[in-house]
């Protein structure tokens, strides 16, 4: 049986236990007091016979997909078949795996011929396995509907135990969250670690030279490499928090002042979701926008000026990420617009202030909290682009206040750190661990203060 057919299946196994634990609690006797009557609906009862019949299941048929590989391996290994493969370790480990793509049908034909002797043995004990694992995820499901079928009665606290597998379930979800960022965290410390083990923390942190290119051997040139990362860091904030914000921040906060206080509400209604297309469109488009459009136009304004100009600048990444991550801004000032009371508007409005005068001096200060966390966190966004970085602000590592010069980020640099075949235990490769774990407690702390200023501003005014 496919495992499609049977999850249909035990789905079918559950759907008729609810059906006829809802029937039969439907069915009790109707109490001569209050004191005597069910404990919980119908429908509870439905779902507890329902869960019994399908979760247990499920939790057979996926632990059976795990367990079955090695099962079929070590049943092939005990067949006839089995003669004919090589004795080293390493032949033999292909010819298995060759077999079991032919015997699944990921391959067409063998390089090995051995391997078109072994397949059909392990035709046979997947199938075999397969059918074996059916039997059993079926046996568990009428199992564990009969048994919570039994025990349906008037007094059997349905509703507790449903709204608890619930509540766990829920947890379960916030958990592997909460897991997987902690794993992330730590996968990243321990690469650190071993990359500190090989660079001075205060080389990498307060270094100005970042040439990462170490060589083969030793007595080549280059074999030490250099990782001060303060270039990367420089190019990240002047990209994502120096360029992109004197662009995103006028242009967020002003487009949501005039959809907030000035535009018809129809109007709003068109222009609003318009705006908000930005944020949706893929970065690697912006990266196209910026390398093939923005780029040339800048280097050629610059060259018009005199400055000496790079074809790809900080400049030209930084306006195209600037635009990008006006929604994030536009977004949050919007909200934060549209909390500040109607009373504050009505009262500057009633003593004389023009509108424009009670955006400005009541509006926007009243609202300042929500504005400042929307800019935070549109500058983590900012600083975590990648994209638009390396297809239009080029890979060179530059300690340059010019803004038509070639300049990098740190997500440029980790890109290119662990693009292709690298190997995980040079200085080289573990840098790019070293620049994620920074980058991430940059982003951190930003969203952290961010949503603190955001939360001072929703006690204020809710």
């Amino acid at each position: 049986m496919s495992p499609l057919l049977l999850f249909a299946v035990i789905l079918a196994l559950g759907v008729v236990g609810w059906v006829s634990a809802r029937a039969r609690a439907a069915a009790f006797a109707p109490a001569p007091t209050i004191a005597l009557r069910p404990h919980s609906v119908p429908s509870f009862h439905g779902w507890y016979v329902a869960l019994w019949a399908v979760l247990p299941a499920l939790a057979v048929f996926v632990i059976w997909q795990m367990v079955s590989p090695m099962l079929v391996t070590e049943a092939v290994l005990q067949s006839p078949a089995a003669a004919a493969l090589p004795t080293d370790p390493m032949g033999r480990n292909a010819v298995i795996e060759e077999a079991r793509a032919l015997a699944t049908g990921e391959l067409d034909g063998a390089f090995n011929p051995l391997s078109n002797r072994v397949a059909p043995a392990f035709e046979a004990a997947i199938s075999r396995y397969a059918m074996l694992g059916s039997i059993l995820a079926l046996i568990v499901a009428f199992a564990g509907g009969a048994f919570a079928f039994l025990r349906i009665r008037p007094d059997l606290r349905a509703r507790t135990k449903v709204e608890r597998l619930v509540m766990a379930v829920l947890l379960i979800a916030s958990l592997i969250a909460i897991l997987t960022t902690a794993g992330i965290v730590l996968s990243l410390l321990f690469e650190t670690l071993r990359f500190f083990s090989h660079v001075s923390p205060a080389e990498f942190l307060f270094g100005l030279q970042w040439s990462p290119q170490t060589a083969i051997r030793a007595d080549q040139a280059g074999s030490s490499g250099a990782f001060g990362a303060i270039p990367l860091f420089w190019g990240t904030i002047f990209i994502g928090a120096i360029i992109a914000m004197i662009v995103a921040v006028p242009l967020g906060l002003m487009s949501a002042i005039y959809l907030t206080q000035y535009a018809h509400r129809r109007a709003r209604q068109w222009l609003k979701p318009m705006l908000e297309i930005l944020a949706g469109i893929p970065t690697v488009v912006y990266g196209y926008f910026a390398a093939l459009t923005v780029a040339p136009a800048v280097r050629d304004f610059g060259v018009s000026l005199g400055i000496p100009s790079s074809s790809e600048s900080a400049l030209a990444a930084g306006l195209v990420m600037g635009v990008m991550i006006i929604p994030f801004v536009s977004s949050m000032a919007d909200d934060s617009l549209a909390a500040v009371p109607q009373a504050m508007r009505d009262g500057s409005l009633a003593v004389g202030a023009t509108p424009s005068e009670t955006i400005r001096r009541v509006l926007v200060p009243a609202a300042l909290p929500g504005i400042v966390g929307g800019v935070l966190l549109a500058v983590s966004r900012a600083i975590g682009e990648t994209m638009i970085v390396v297809m239009a602000a080029g890979l060179a590592a530059n300690l340059t206040a010019n803004p038509f010069a070639s300049v990098t980020t740190v997500t440029a640099q980790i890109v290119g750190l662990l693009t292709g075949d690298q190997e995980f235990d040079s200085p080289k490769t573990l840098a790019a661990f070293a620049l994620g774990l920074t980058l991430f407690a940059i982003t951190f702390l930003l969203n952290v203060i961010a949503l603190q200023v955001v939360r001072r501003y929703r006690e204020a005014y809710e």
